[in-house]
């Protein structure tokens, strides 16, 4: 494992003010993250405020921009979404102390763990938030409870480094399946519900999504387990081929 992958890597999804990018990357600099995804700005990059703002991080220079945050997440098999908990979701909800102690016992086992961000003002897609393993929330004001973008990298930064120590309490993974082949998997078992007749009504179809990611997300599926579960939706797709054909006849 490289020394970049040691840490967790910051995902900015759709991050609006280029100002907001420059201080995250400067926040990171300073408690020794270095690996920043930026997904699809919306003044586009490069952004010279970034860079007025960043003061020299090399953060910054060393940035990814990719378009979707599907792409960000691909190599990753943990991720948190720092969000407010949605309604409905089913998802372990930590403090960012809780969720930086359980991420540098994730990177000691081997896990390669992202955080993701969302935009200022419209937040986390519900999308996004259920590729995640956990939603990280501050415990804010209700009153007032607007956090700046780069405030809430600034928090959960010092709080990786706070958290160094910490008793790892994670058994060494090689094999959790990265992101990449659960999102294939899911697109695969999706295709044939489509094809079954399972989503309906239509409307509800992504709710019904969502549960089902959600399910499997829980699981920390393996490589290993993500080819048998290909391999029996696949068997149960030729079986239903089969069986037309035998009514046919």
């Amino acid at each position: 494992m490289s020394q970049q992958d040691k840490t967790p890597s910051i995902i900015l999804i759709q991050p609006q003010l280029g100002e907001n990018i420059g201080a995250a990357a400067r926040v990171m600099g300073n408690f020794g993250l270095r690996d920043l995804i930026i997904v699809d700005p919306r003044d586009g990059w490069p952004n010279p405020k970034a860079v007025s703002m960043a003061a020299g991080s090399p953060v910054l220079d060393a940035a990814t921009l990719v378009p979707d945050y599907q792409t960000a997440i691909r190599p990753f098999t943990r991720i948190y979404a720092t969000t407010a908990r949605p309604r409905g979701m089913e998802k372990p909800v930590l403090t960012a102390r809780q969720g930086m102690a359980e991420a540098r016992a994730a990177t000691a086992a081997g896990e390669r763990v992202a955080i993701m961000f969302g935009a200022e003002q419209s937040g986390m897609p519900n999308e996004a938030v259920t590729a995640a393993d956990a939603i990280i929330t501050l415990p804010v004001d209700r009153s007032f409870s607007s956090l700046n973008l780069a405030q809430t990298v600034a928090v959960t930064a010092y709080e990786w480094t706070a958290a160094e120590g910490t008793p790892d309490v994670f058994e060494p993974v090689s094999e959790i399946a990265p992101r990449e082949d659960l999102e294939r998997m899911f697109v695969h078992f999706e295709e044939e519900l489509e094809r079954a007749g399972f989503f309906f009504p239509p409307d509800k179809t992504p709710l019904m999504v969502q549960n089902l990611r959600n399910g499997f997300i829980r699981g920390r599926w393996t490589l290993q387990e993500v080819r048998t579960f290909r391999g029996a939706i696949k068997a149960l797709a030729i079986g239903r081929g089969k069986a037309r054909v035998e009514r046919k006849d």
